[in-house]
């Protein structure tokens, strides 16, 4: 049993990756959509409108929501 625990901290320890694969890819979608509602939110023009004052909002939220999630996630350990 203790060979086997050694193994597998020593094969953790070995990837280098912090997280997993799908981790990184919920991260890089969330800064994607964080900056899609700042980029909603952008301009000078009709300051009250829909978009920047409901939508862009909500779209920045979500993407926050989607980093914390991917942080939160468990990989799937082999």
């Amino acid at each position: 049993m203790a060979q086997k625990t050694k193994e597998t901290t020593q094969k953790n320890q070995s990837s280098g990756m912090v997280f997993g694969k799908i981790n990184y890819q919920f991260m890089l979608a969330s800064i994607l959509v964080v900056a899609l509602g700042f980029f909603l939110m952008s301009g000078t023009t009709d300051i009250y409108s829909f978009t920047k004052i409901t939508l862009a909002p909500i779209v920045v939220i979500i993407g926050f929501a989607l980093g914390f999630v991917s942080i939160l996630i468990r990989p799937k350990r082999n």
